[in-house]
């Protein structure tokens, strides 16, 4: 399901908000700065949105990573839940990048990035919908090229 740009704009700005804002708030205890910052993030927000769905493949790529790398920052690799693949932005991701930061993954990452079981994703793979990776898993470019795909079929 491609996802809807006010709702990907509500999910970016309580995001920032929380991650990065809320934060900056109790450092400065300012809160009219951070107003006006929240002012601004709104309208950036739904600057982000539109290019994450509707612009080119190089510009949404750069505003997901770019998204990404702020609000999900960390040493580890980046490793959601699987509930936030059905997420507004964990949508625009699978569907533009694919897995951020894995060129595989499991079943169940690959079924809660399509919005289907792992059982479906085995099926898939089994009819040669979905690429196996050597190592076990799917390959992250063939589930973007089903939502792709799927995309097509519905539009």
């Amino acid at each position: 399901m491609r996802p809807r740009h006010d709702q990907l704009v509500d999910q970016l700005v309580r995001l920032i908000d929380i991650r990065l804002l809320d934060p900056l708030e109790i450092l400065l205890d300012d809160h009219d700065t951070v107003d006006a910052l929240r002012d601004v993030v709104r309208a950036r927000a739904r600057s982000w949105a539109a290019v994450m769905v509707d612009g080119d493949d190089r510009a949404a790529v750069g505003a997901i990573m770019r998204v990404m790398a702020t609000l999900y920052p960390g040493d580890g690799p980046f490793d959601p839940p699987l509930d936030w693949w059905r997420t507004p932005l964990g949508q625009v991701v699978a569907r533009r990048v694919g897995h951020p930061a894995a060129e595989k993954v499991s079943y169940a990452v690959a079924g809660a990035m399509l919005g289907i079981t792992r059982q479906g994703v085995h099926d898939l793979a089994s009819r040669g919908k979905l690429a196996r990776h050597p190592e076990g898993g799917v390959l992250t470019a063939s589930v973007r090229d089903r939502l792709l795909q799927e995309g097509t079929r519905r539009a």
